[in-house]
């Protein structure tokens, strides 16, 4: 479903990834494990096509779109919820939502979509006349899943969902992932925090100073001497 293929990246002359490769197939949740400034997030602004790759190339469905613009991307099913649960601090829940749904292949299905978000996240019915400014980090964080779910993707692709979150909401989050992964969605998970992620992973790699070092199972590579002393410190 996603294919990332010995992927060079940089900007200007820093380079920051070096012949990165990794795949998501259709119906896992894949992660991506690293310290910061490991080079997750080139790998993301890569993928999402904000970053050009200088070698190698990234693909969604078996089509090439390294070089097509971000909105295209998104137009062909590629969804994105950013680090921090970024949403329109100043517009309702239920506009945020609608914004998730402005891509073509997301309009018809508007109405029976916002029904299912609002099933995985019963809070946002309850809030949808609130500025999302004033929801909880939490409440946010579904929000921006939400509103990602909105455009009907193929691939999630989750950027550090559990960051600053308390661990009865991360525990939320997790439970979301695998619920929304078991109606078929496919996912990639960007993470450092290895006890969130690689539990629920089918597969994961671990990326370190820009290149892949370490690729297994996710229950695998929890027990994997090398990531338990770096990410674990046992």
């Amino acid at each position: 479903m996603l294919e990332v293929d010995a992927v060079d990246a940089g900007y200007g002359p820093l380079q920051i990834l070096h012949g990165v490769s990794l795949r998501v197939d259709a119906g896992e949740i894949v992660s991506l494990v690293g310290a910061n400034g490991a080079g997750k997030t080139t790998v993301i602004k890569t993928i999402v096509g904000l970053v050009r790759p200088r070698r190698g190339s990234v693909a969604l469905g078996g089509e090439r779109i390294d070089g097509l613009s971000p909105e295209r991307i998104v137009g062909r099913g590629l969804a994105v919820v950013p680090e921090g649960a970024r949403v329109f601090p100043e517009m309702s829940v239920l506009d945020n939502l609608r914004m998730g749904a402005g891509v073509p292949r997301a309009r018809a299905r508007e109405r029976q979509t916002l029904d299912e978000v609002f099933a995985l996240f019963p809070r946002l019915r309850e809030r949808q006349p609130q500025l999302a400014r004033t929801l909880s980090g939490g409440e946010r964080q579904m929000l921006a899943i939400g509103r990602a779910l909105m455009g009907c993707p193929d691939v999630l692709l989750l950027d550090e969902p559990s960051l600053g979150l308390q661990p009865s909401l991360v525990r939320t989050i997790i439970d979301t992932i695998q619920a929304i992964n078991r109606r078929g969605l496919t996912v990639l998970l960007i993470e450092q925090n290895v006890h969130f992620s690689l539990p629920i992973s089918h597969r994961a790699y671990v990326l370190e100073q820009g290149r892949v070092v370490l690729e297994d199972e996710g229950a695998r590579l929890l027990d994997n001497p090398h990531v338990r002393l770096s990410y674990l410190g046992v």
